[in-house]
């Protein structure tokens, strides 16, 4: 690596930058063996170079280890080791084969490119230096590719590269071609995929060699028993899991077994701790069931997904699911007794949650690793010692460890993996969209804007350039038509606050004003319902003047609107509560807007939208 800059001339920013973001791909394991070791090397090109800039792209990659660099683009370090990762990932990933530069068309090249930044978004390796289309397709880059190739390449994917419009791969002579003329005699040339899974293997035993050291025990001594050397396999020889089983700390306290009676493992995912009864005796290959079992509950947040739920029948539907991806995936051996149903395969677990509802009295006799009606998952809502060390948001670790480790595990060939643990991660990966997005596209399906049209009927509309041409305005034509409305039941009991109630009809308010609804059928609920009539958008959130303010029976209002001869059958139904009311049972299209933490005390059929 030559040093660039000139004697008297003061340091340009921006090549300091690529300097930093340089030494960082020349000293990480996965990227050395391409930048250092065989024939021909990875090799940075620093420089003018006309073609990029038309182009608006930051860098090429070329067959032979060539990556231009045009130096007139700004960014800074993260942005710079984002652009030198994406370019070296192509040459490992083999995307400058020469077998594969006859077939590189632009859906192959565009799939490529989705395929590493993709990568390099679960690796964390830089930060984009243009924006990125959100969420990237998870589909094979071969199937992605094919079909492209039918039906054409989405324009919001075309910048997904660093090359800019002409592209980031740059076939030239094979460079196995150049080793071959010049060591008739040698050894067989190394492809760059070859040496990329030389340098995979190496970042991954560096990452156990700074994470899977034996955790000390109260003494300060390596504690060398079956729960130890489980959690340090997981971190060795399993990626999946691998930076999950860092992140916790093993419990084995036979008073705190016996005072929290735990009969085999329960799980903290708030302290990040894994709590292990040491009278219970278990072979290494039972310990790596247990702890990925407990891991995986944590890890995706089982415990604040309960919502409305049974938490003990939640647990149990959970472990059902949980046992049956290790049971597939082979980790480790699964003890006697564990909830293990082979018809269940396939299933989630709000699935599986609605099938054991069906027979409460049964399904509380089952036993989770706590032990018999007691969940496994142990929760207080403060911080332990293990999230204070971390350092970072708690959902922040999970995902990230999560995403990363099916990275590795993906890229590694380590087997397929069950579908529904795969789009679990993929999920944490993606949140959900905001509650007020939600409500929107709820309105969208129900309430679809009117379409404007063009007409000549209104006065021409011409163009200085052709004042000849006369064109036709667009106007929304004035028919008789029924406008769609809906009903409003409010919970206007005293544990609603006024805040609430105004944020929510709020919201309500301006998107039915948006969609055109004028009017929208309201009824106030505490102890009993109050029907305000017909009330105009506008006025929902303004000068309502809302009644009640005793207890809590909502289902009045809702009988109250099914039953009320100018409310129109198809009309849907927003219930905007609390969680603290009666059972609701609503025989037409609703749905339910509740503060972020609420509960509801029964199982809602329709969507719930949950305001932060």
């Amino acid at each position: 690596m030559a040093t660039r800059r000139r004697a008297g001339r003061r340091p340009d920013p921006n090549e300091q930058a690529f300097n930093e973001a340089e030494k960082r791909a020349y000293g990480h394991p996965m990227f050395q063996p391409l930048l250092t070791d065989g024939y021909p090397r990875a090799r940075f090109r620093w420089r003018d170079d006309e073609e990029l800039a038309n182009g608006q792209g930051w860098a090429r990659v070329a067959g032979d280890g060539e990556i231009v660099v045009d130096r007139r683009r700004r960014a800074d370090t993260e942005e710079w080791w984002w652009v030198i990762a994406h370019c070296l990932l192509h040459l490992g990933f083999g995307h400058l084969d020469p077998d594969r530069a006859a077939r590189t068309d632009q859906a192959a090249a565009v799939a490529a490119c989705v395929a590493v930044a993709r990568f390099q978004l679960d690796a964390k390796l830089g930060r984009p230096p243009h924006l990125l289309p959100g969420p990237l397709p998870d589909t094979a880059e071969e199937r992605l590719a094919a079909e492209w190739r039918h039906r054409g390449v989405p324009p919001q994917y075309l910048d997904c590269g660093v090359g800019g419009h002409g592209g980031d791969l740059v076939h030239r002579i094979p460079p196995a071609q150049r080793w071959a003329a010049a060591n008739p005699a040698g050894t067989r040339w190394q492809t760059w995929p070859e040496r990329f899974a030389v340098g995979l293997a190496a970042a991954a035993s560096a990452a156990v060699a700074a994470a899977g050291a034996p955790k000390p025990g109260p003494g300060g001594v390596a504690r060398d028993n079956p729960w130890e050397r489980a959690r340090r396999w997981f971190v060795s020889s399993y990626p999946l899991l691998g930076a999950l089983a860092a992140g916790f700390r093993i419990i084995a306290d036979v008073e705190l077994a016996r005072s929290w009676d735990i009969a085999v493992a329960a799980v903290d995912a708030h302290a990040g701790e894994i709590y292990v009864n040491p009278l219970r005796v278990l072979p290494e290959a039972q310990c790596r069931f247990v702890l990925a079992h407990e891991m995986l509950h944590a890890a995706l947040r089982h415990g604040d997904r309960v919502a409305h739920r049974d938490p003990y029948l939640w647990n149990v539907a959970t472990d059902y699911v949980i046992n049956g991806w290790l049971v597939e995936m082979a980790v480790g051996e699964m003890p006697d007794g564990l909830l293990y149903d082979p018809q269940l395969r396939g299933l989630s677990s709000e699935a599986v949650y609605d099938r054991l509802a069906t027979d409460l009295r049964r399904y509380r006799k089952l036993a989770t690793l706590r032990g018999p009606g007691r969940g496994d998952m142990l929760g207080h809502g403060v911080p332990g010692p293990g999230e204070a060390g971390r350092g970072v948001d708690l959902d922040e670790y999970y995902r990230r460890a999560l995403t990363s480790g099916l990275a590795y595990h993906e890229s590694s060939g380590r087997g397929l993996l069950p579908a529904g643990l795969v789009a679990e991660i993929r999920v944490l990966d993606e949140p959900p969209p905001p509650w007020d997005v939600q409500l929107a596209r709820w309105f969208d399906e129900r309430f679809p804007a009117r379409e404007r049209l063009r007409s000549y009927a209104r006065p021409s509309r011409r163009q200085a350039a052709t004042p000849g041409i006369p064109r036709p305005g667009w106007h929304r034509p004035e028919i008789e038509e029924r406008r769609p409305t809906f009903g409003v039941v409010l919970d206007t009991s005293g544990s609603m606050s006024v805040r609430l109630m105004g944020r929510a009809l709020g919201a309500v308010a301006g998107y039915a004003t948006a969609r055109d609804v004028p009017a929208a059928r309201v009824v106030f609920c505490d102890a009993v319902a109050y029907d305000a009539g017909y009330l105009p958008v506008a006025e929902i959130a303004g000068r309502v003047r809302v009644r009640g303010r005793g207890g809590t029976v909502l289902q009045p209002g809702v009988r109250l609107l099914e039953a009320a001869d100018d409310f129109p059958a198809d009309g849907p139904i927003l219930v905007i509560t609390d969680g603290e009311c009666d059972v609701l049972r609503i025989r037409r299209d609703h749905a339910f807007l509740v503060p972020r933490a609420a509960r509801l005390p029964f199982t809602p059929r329709g969507p719930v939208f949950r305001m932060s």
